[in-house]
């Protein structure tokens, strides 16, 4: 078990979110858990308990800086500064890009852009001060691999991908990281309100790009590990980008 430290997870109600938070949770730390939505954060708050952690939940809408502020408040008031933040919370609304309306488009440049620099914002002084911290972009593969019909998502993790190295390098010399996990296929909730129809569309229309070669999928507490491995890592060590992606089936 490691030195107990304060956690921040973004989107910890469900998914890759909540296998974060619970993973953190068994290092025995003090995690954070925010998300809109507050019914299912205090399911994730009970299975970080039972993990051998600390939960605080509240909510937390990651495009509105006064959320974000009220609730990193309420975190450093309750628990400490956060010495880690797990920037999981994102969105994608799939389409042609001229059928989708302006504000589906600001709604995941706000949520999978915007959120993430103000939780980071917020947070990094403190983490400055202390010479220790760690800031995690969760993105996707997206970002390397576009997917059409996914326009808004693609772009939005791609210049996520870009402020994480933008600010690893102002970071250089503080003692904090900053570092991409960026997700391959995985197995959540996440594509729960596309449709059926949406879904084979998009299944039967990424492969004449070479996308989607395969069907296996992660489980959520694959990308859970690839945090893990991350945020533990000893000072002076700097993990920079990790992919996680499902290996195809085994063949006979």
């Amino acid at each position: 078990m490691t030195e107990p430290r304060v956690a921040i997870v973004t989107g910890a109600s469900s998914g890759i979110g909540r296998a974060i938070a619970v993973a953190l949770g068994g290092l025995g730390w003090r995690v954070a858990l925010g998300a809109r939505g507050t019914a299912k954060l205090d399911e994730t708050a009970g299975l970080v308990k039972d993990a051998g952690g600390d939960a605080l939940a509240r909510s937390l809408d990651v495009t509105d800086s006064a959320s974000v502020d009220t609730f990193v408040d309420t975190v450093e008031d309750t628990m400490g500064p956060a010495e880690v933040l797990v920037n999981n919370a994102g969105i994608a609304i799939p389409g042609p890009f001229w059928e989708l309306a302006p504000e589906q488009l600001e709604r995941e440049v706000r949520t999978n852009l915007l959120g993430p620099m103000l939780c980071t914002r917020r947070v990094l002084k403190p983490m400055i001060r202390q010479q220790r911290g760690d800031v995690v972009f969760i993105t996707s593969d997206t970002a390397r691999a576009p997917r059409p019909r996914l326009l808004g998502y693609s772009a939005t993790k791609a210049g996520l991908e870009v402020a994480q190295r933008v600010l690893a390098m102002e970071l250089e010399g503080t003692g904090v990281r900053a570092t991409t996990v960026r997700v391959g296929p995985t197995l959540t909730d996440f594509a729960s309100a596309w449709t059926n129809d949406q879904v084979t569309d998009l299944m039967e229309y990424w492969p004449h790009y070479g996308i989607q070669r395969h069907f296996n999928t992660l489980n959520p507490a694959d990308i859970a590990r690839a945090v893990v491995y991350a945020v533990t890592s000893p000072p002076g060590v700097h993990i920079d980008v990790v992919e996680v992606q499902p290996e195809a089936p085994t063949t006979p």
